[in-house]
């Protein structure tokens, strides 16, 4: 062996070799030292190249639902556009063009509502495919100051209903997608951009004036019930004019889409919650809407169950992104929401510009209400009476609101009984204990009468309610069969969910 290492290492070539071997090795680990180095160098410096927290500088930040707030790279024509719309909301674009623009709008609605439409604030909450639409519309139209308020990113899915989003858009804020899209469209327009969800807790600072202009109107375009029922309230509350989207999911013929008063809505399941849950904080009418009559039917589309695997996961709410948001994918078929968009548009465009159109319709039921209470307060009265009780100046703890609300919402305006809708009443289920009268208070007398005691009849069948079960000696169950015991149970329970809004 050592002879062999002799004569190799005598031999020129195997020096050569050697020698080559050992240089390469060398070199590799000097270059990939140099590299470790370099990278830990450059770590370093951009380390030291970000600045601290501080009031002089605020970090872009993810918002808490996972989306980067106010992120997205812009094309060459994105920059040229934002550039445009700068110079032209600065005022660097000839009034005559945007004339021009508008001139078939100009003819309709005059140079006066033409020009209070261009002056106008809008405040769009929601900026899917309703809001998207509606923005749109509005816009195109003439709008100039237009804030748009959503907190969530454009998805494969949006693609088959939203205005203007294309596939470049996909994963980028919304409300940044409508801007830059329209900023091509309209660069006069001031975009005033909020990636946020709006909530009761935020409710001021995002409908807040701009500019010290408040808003002339405000869109309700969510999805999400809590954040729907705080808008329109809010709203309500602080006399700020808004029209709300209802439901069009599962939806399908346009001759059924209507303008109304919320009171007037039917045959929509979010309409119906929201109005219910209105009610319950003392809404009652006063806020229009859009909604579809349509009914669901045999073939239609509808909103399946979850699947049972999903139930044995744990907490359904857990799966949405948002508490009491929707966890499964809607069935929405994409010409609907742009029609409901555009109808929403077409209302704040004839608000605002004066243009002559129908007065929203109301059930206009107050009086109904009123004799509903008046027979309650009598039912009350001679169950009173009966017991030996004093019933000068009985007062009861149910308003008229609470009538509608109860005869509306819960009973549907019809009789659990018969299921008929005339000559309706409220009337206590159950016969009521001893001491169902508070005289606690010298000179007050008031009934403990509480919403979810009552139940719908009417009048003829209360009348015998009253004699057999309020003052004879029958139960509920003894007098009326299995299926108006289920359907008063159902409602009762109902009523049990909505109390927590009241």
């Amino acid at each position: 062996m050592s002879s062999w290492i002799s004569r190799t290492t005598l031999s020129h070539n195997a020096q050569l070799i050697t020698t080559a071997v050992v240089s390469g090795v060398i070199c590799a680990g000097a270059v990939i030292g140099f590299q470790k180095v370099r990278r830990l160098y450059r770590v370093a410096d951009m380390k030291a190249s970000i600045p601290d927290i501080s009031p002089e500088h605020v970090a872009t930040r993810l918002t808490e639902y996972g989306a980067a707030a106010d992120v997205f790279a812009p094309s060459k024509e994105d920059l040229r556009s934002m550039a445009l719309a700068v110079r032209a909301r600065q005022g660097d674009y000839d009034n005559d063009l945007i004339l021009e623009q508008l001139a078939r709008n100009r003819v309709f609605l005059t140079d006066e509502g033409l020009s209070k439409l261009r002056s106008s604030f809008i405040i769009v909450v929601g900026c899917g495919g309703v809001g998207s639409h509606a923005t749109a519309a509005l816009a195109r139209s003439g709008v100039s100051k237009l804030r748009l308020i959503d907190f969530d990113q454009v998805t494969l899915s949006s693609l088959n209903r939203h205005a203007v989003a294309t596939l470049a858009d996909v994963g980028t804020p919304k409300v940044h997608c409508i801007r830059k899209r329209l900023e091509q469209v309209t660069p006069w327009t001031h975009f005033d951009c909020r990636n946020e969800l709006f909530s009761e807790a935020t409710a001021e600072r995002q409908l807040s004036a701009l500019d010290g202009q408040g808003p002339n109107y405000v869109v309700d375009a969510i999805d999400n019930i809590d954040s729907k029922v705080a808008l329109l309230n809010y709203c309500y509350q602080h006399k700020i004019p808004v029209i709300s989207s209802m439901g069009a999911g599962c939806k399908s013929d346009p001759t059924r889409i209507l303008i109304g008063d919320i009171s007037t809505s039917t045959d929509d399941p979010l309409s119906k919650s929201t109005r219910r849950r209105l009610r319950a904080l003392g809404v009652k009418e006063g806020i229009p809407v859009v909604f579809s009559t349509e009914r669901p039917g045999p073939g239609k589309a509808q909103l399946l169950p979850l699947p049972e695997e999903e139930f044995k996961k744990g907490s359904v709410g857990e799966l949405g992104v948002l508490p009491d948001f929707r966890v499964r994918i809607l069935p929405v078929l994409g010409t609907m929401p742009a029609i409901f968009g555009l109808a929403v548009a077409n209302h704040i465009i004839l608000e605002i510009s004066g243009y002559p159109h129908e007065y929203l319709p109301s059930k206009a039921r107050d009086k109904m209400y009123d004799g509903i209470l008046g027979t309650l307060q009598g039912f009350e009265e001679r169950l009173a009476k009966s017991r030996g009780e004093d019933v000068q100046g009985l007062r009861l703890p149910i308003t008229q609101g609470d009538i509608g609300y109860l005869i509306e919402e819960v009973y549907h305006g019809r009789s659990v009984i018969s299921g008929l809708p005339t000559r309706l009443c409220l009337t206590r289920w159950r016969k009521p204990e001893d001491g169902f009268i508070d005289k606690r208070t010298p000179g007050q007398k008031n009934s403990l009468l509480q919403m979810k005691e009552l139940v719908c009849m009417t009048k003829e069948e209360a009348m015998k309610h009253e004699k057999e079960v309020l003052r004879g000696e029958k139960s509920p169950e003894e007098v009326y069969d299995k299926n108006v015991l289920e359907v008063v149970k159902a409602r009762m329970e109902e009523e049990k969910r909505f109390q927590r809004f009241r």
